[in-house]
């Protein structure tokens, strides 16, 4: 059994998506056999916990990368020695390293190198030199529209790996709790109004009039957020849906969204845990990066939210445009029509135009 660290240095939402490249490394290469491997994940902290929630990983790391975490912490060297160290003990023999359109493999496999690591598979738009064994050209070896979860199988399959029979390359966690002990067994509607980004969070009070209305409509309505986001939560879930702010970690919310009968969110981790679990979503999605990539992934899909308003792929943490037209001009009745669509297996034409678009 080979040791293959997996990379991924994002948050939440990025881990989930590089699932099924992370099944196609365990299954192993497919000139040996099929022999399994031994996956290192190594993501940063925000990614940590979704890591754990992969099948096929053995192993989690987590390190504070420098060109990818923002707010960006110093560079270090005992922040880089203690990766390197880390590398060079583990027994790792090879690593493919995955990674959006707009970050560099280069960085961390010179690090790789320095620590030992024999072959080193990537995506880069820069001359790699001695830095990759494999090096996928971007634009040239494959086109850059396409989601997310499949770019990075694509840079598996390059470094030789491929998923097991019968796998569908969709997304997947190991398991997920019940969560009938915090919801009851009635079904529900999951409404998450947080968002890491300002950009990509509809107005809260567009929320709390969703959450009134899905209940109007005869629907039982769970408000989930982290522990920072208890007043939010509270706001939108008013006097009577059930306030879960504040009381899920990561596993527990995925116990919670896989009982829902659709999700409601803007925020692409929730939304990738939903498509791991088999959740519909009602995604109101910012267009600040491209629906095609970063949609929620081979799941029923509602997509919320003008996609060619002017902060189109600015990739804007904050709104560049007054009033937040992309997600404000969204109204709470369109967001309870996309829920009920999604709970009837009504396709709608518009979010299949906006995603492929």
């Amino acid at each position: 059994m080979t040791r293959v660290l997996v990379a991924r240095l994002d948050s939440v939402g990025d881990v989930l998506l590089a699932g099924p490249a992370v099944r196609a490394v365990a299954n192993g290469r497919r000139t040996d056999g099929g022999a399994t491997n031994d996956v290192v994940l190594l993501c940063g902290p925000q990614g940590e916990a979704a890591g754990g929630l992969l099948p096929g990983v053995s192993e989690v790391y987590s390190w504070a990368c420098p060109w990818i975490i923002n707010p960006a912490p110093a560079v270090a060297t005992e922040n880089v020695d203690r990766l390197v160290s880390f590398i060079r003990n583990s027994g790792v023999a090879e690593a493919v390293i995955l990674t959006s359109f707009h970050q560099s493999p280069l960085p961390l496999a010179l690090l790789l190198r320095l620590a030992g690591v024999r072959r080193i598979t990537g995506a880069s738009v820069d001359y790699a030199g001695a830095l990759l064994d494999v090096r996928l050209r971007p634009g040239e070896d494959f086109a850059e529209d396409q989601p997310e979860a499949e770019r990075a199988l694509l840079i598996a399959r390059a470094a030789g790996f491929a998923l097991p029979p019968g796998d569908d390359g969709r997304l997947r966690i190991t398991d997920h709790p019940d969560a009938r002990e915090l919801v009851g067994d009635e079904p529900y509607i999951v409404v998450h109004p947080g968002s890491s980004a300002p950009s990509r969070t509809w107005p809260p009070l567009h929320h709390a009039a969703a959450v009134e209305l899905l209940e109007g409509a005869g629907h039982r309505v769970v408000v989930t957020g982290g522990p920072g986001e208890t007043q939010l939560t509270a706001t939108v879930a008013g006097p009577s849906a059930l306030d879960l702010g504040g009381r899920t970690d990561l596993r527990t919310l995925t116990g919670v969204i896989a009982g829902a009968r659709a999700l409601v969110t803007g925020n692409t981790g929730p939304a990738h845990i939903a498509a791991a679990v088999g959740t519909p979503v009602a995604c109101l999605f910012s267009p600040v990066v491209p629906a095609v990539r970063w949609a929620p992934y081979g799941v029923p899909l509602e997509l919320l939210g003008d996609q060619n308003s002017p902060c189109r792929l600015s990739r804007a943490r904050d709104c560049p445009v007054p009033g937040h037209p992309c997600l404000a001009s969204v109204s709470p009745d369109e967001v309870v029509d996309a829920v009920e669509r999604l709970i009837n297996g009504v396709s709608s034409l518009s979010t299949r135009r906006k995603v492929h678009k």
